[in-house]
């Protein structure tokens, strides 16, 4: 083998790993994969179509994500979660979220990267300003929503935050998009929709306005909106077509 060769495949095995690993979640999620499931290594081999060598390596980053668990005689099953697990992701979100806030407001924004926030903003007021969402307008809802998060963490000028954030928001069902389908699917579904947008807008300004306790109370607060989904996602049954991950909850465990 050459020098050269070398890299080029250790490249093309990581590329390999994470397609798995994406697809691995997908299926998880998808509920393709049943809460509690033993993973055959072989199945997955075959089904996903690559060597053994990058799905033992997308195994152990979905464990190291809290999708999976090891098992003691080796191997991994899908874990199952209690209610309790996914509100303190939710929970651990906000408050990462509204120090990044906080610091935010403390360090200054640049007037470019708060003009790419407000329009986020005004795509999401556009899609709000329809009468109902369809299934093309709400996947462009939770875009615009994760852009904006995404700005938000970027704004505290902390590559450490931000990292951690990252981290935060890969925990099962921690993400700022996670419960949002049930807010798609409820009779009061375009009025939380806009209580989000609200929050939103008013941590901007008070961003803009340096004032930091404000801005970290606001998003501290935007992350209860999540946890009011989850309960509603785990006591109603009617989500588990949209969002079959919800199954990987136990209800009060």
């Amino acid at each position: 083998m050459s020098a050269t060769s070398a890299p080029l495949e250790a490249d093309a095995g990581t590329s390999q790993a994470v397609k798995a690993q994406l697809r691995l979640r997908e299926m998880i999620l998808a509920g393709e994969l049943a809460g509690g499931a033993r993973i055959a290594e072989l199945a997955i081999v075959e089904k996903l179509g690559v060597s053994r060598t990058p799905i033992r390596a997308a195994l152990m980053r979905l464990e190291q994500e809290g999708l999976l668990q090891s098992l003691p005689g080796g191997g991994y099953a899908v874990r199952t979660f209690s209610e309790r697990d996914a509100a303190d992701a939710i929970e651990l979100r906000g408050t990462v979220e509204g120090l990044a806030a906080r610091l935010a407001a403390e360090r200054g924004v640049s007037p470019e990267v708060l003009a790419q926030a407000r329009d986020c903003l005004d795509a999401i007021d556009a899609l709000l300003a329809q009468p109902a969402l369809d299934d093309e307008a709400f996947s462009r809802y939770v875009k615009h929503n994760e852009s904006f998060h995404v700005l938000l963490s970027g704004m505290s000028a902390s590559p450490v935050l931000a990292r951690e954030l990252e981290r935060v928001v890969s925990l099962p069902f921690a993400s700022p998009s996670a419960f949002a389908v049930v807010q798609a699917n409820t009779p009061r579904a375009r009025d939380m929709l806009v209580v989000a947008q609200d929050q939103h807008r008013q941590v901007l300004e008070a961003i803009e306005q340096r004032e930091g306790s404000r801005a970290e109370a606001i998003m501290r607060e935007h992350s209860r909106l999540a946890r009011r989904n989850l309960r509603e996602a785990v006591s109603s049954h009617q989500h588990a077509d949209r969002m079959p991950g919800v199954r990987l909850i136990r209800e009060r465990a």
